[in-house]
């Protein structure tokens, strides 16, 4: 965003707005401050409840290299014992995997993963954030096991997210998404994208139970089912990154 203050330094900056959120709402904050999303990120986790971190270039690399896995954005629980099972357990250790290598297990991911190794993340700050889905789900004590049972699921579950998207003023959502977890813990995710905005239940309804009609999911009981509306994808092609200078290191140590 804009240094509409013109404050030379971003950690200067950082304080600033930890001060404002404590006068104005009498809440303490954390903030990270570094030159991409990703480390800005982990040292806003670095020292909370109300930590000040920053990660200046010069260590960065370092800093990187003693990550545990499980820090890293885009990391889960799942993906995390991927890695552990392929011997990966720390920054320094996914820095020396291939991209190949990545790529071939994480998918598009593994380029992401290979970028934050190496301390690169080029996405832009978002600094005005709208809100592009809202959904519900709920986790059965008995699994369903046939399709009429799960056909009332969604019943039971449209109300919830049609209250959701009335209390949150959502709009532009044309996009319809139907989660299925199922009892060997298996996710699969069908969505569907009307050309127009999505504003009843009955339509709503209509696209769900379709999606559900045309899940193969035979020999499976569902677990969990979860239903969403959101905005349509859109590539985002604004934004620039700002380059905000850093004091030495060695004034701001981690």
């Amino acid at each position: 965003t804009e240094n509409k203050k013109n404050i030379p330094l971003a950690v200067d900056i950082a304080k600033e707005i930890k001060k404002r959120i404590f006068e104005e709402l009498g809440l303490v904050a954390s903030a990270g401050i570094s030159y991409n999303k990703f480390l800005a990120k982990i040292a806003s986790d670095y020292r909370k409840p109300n930590g000040l971190c920053t990660i200046h270039p010069a260590i960065a690399l370092d800093f990187i290299a003693k990550l545990p896995i499980e820090s890293f954005w885009g990391v889960g629980k799942v993906t995390a014992a991927k890695m552990h099972e392929l011997g990966i357990h720390t920054g320094a250790e996914l820095r020396e995997c291939p991209l190949p290598f990545l790529i071939r297990h994480f998918g598009k991911m593994g380029m992401v993963y290979h970028n934050f190794a190496q301390g690169i993340d080029n996405r832009p700050v978002e600094p005005e954030w709208i809100r592009k889905s809202v959904g519900c789900e709920h986790t059965y004590e008995e699994d369903l096991t046939n399709l009429p049972d799960a056909l009332l699921a969604i019943d039971a579950l449209l109300p919830r997210l049609m209250s959701r998207i009335e209390r949150a003023g959502f709009q532009g959502g044309r996009t319809i998404t139907l989660k299925v977890k199922f009892q060997d813990f298996t996710i699969r995710n069908r969505s569907y994208t009307t050309p127009a905005d999505l504003t009843r239940d009955d339509e709503i309804g209509m696209h769900l139970y379709r999606l559900m009609r045309e899940l193969d999911w035979e020999n499976k009981s569902i677990r969990l089912l979860g239903i969403s509306l959101s905005v349509p994808y859109r590539k985002n092609t604004s934004g620039q990154q700002l380059q905000i200078p850093f004091p030495d290191f060695h004034e701001y140590p981690f």
